[in-house]
């Protein structure tokens, strides 16, 4: 069965319907669109394929998200520019594996125990 990419999505809620919330500038300067400090501010979120990177889905967006068609995911927007630059898809679960297994290995080599 196949999932649809907003099944992947999670969500964000900012309350501030009872404070005098915060600036345009802070918000903005934390990735959220000018308002987002101001009353009830909901937007949908995803997580990176390619990076461990929580992307706000900014509703005033008008270009198009960096997707990964090897992996089938979307991508935040640094991954997009290296993946545009270098045509590699290389998930952050794999990226762990990795770490994962070079770390096994170098414990088998040494006898030495790498706890992190």
């Amino acid at each position: 069965m196949s999932r649809s990419k907003r099944s992947h999505e999670g969500e964000l809620m900012i309350d501030h319907r009872f404070t005098p919330g915060l600036p345009d500038e802070t918000m903005q300067a934390h990735g959220l669109p000018a308002g987002a400090g101001h009353g009830l501010f909901e937007a949908p979120t995803f997580t990176c394929n390619h990076c461990p990177q929580i992307v706000v889905l900014n509703p005033l967006r008008n270009r198009q998200r960096a997707y990964c068609r090897k992996c089938d995911h979307y991508i935040c927007d640094r991954c997009g520019g290296i993946l545009a630059a270098t045509g590699a898809c290389k998930p952050y679960k794999r990226v762990l594996d990795e770490l994962q297994e070079s770390a096994f290995l170098d414990e088998q080599k040494t006898g030495v125990i790498i706890h992190g």
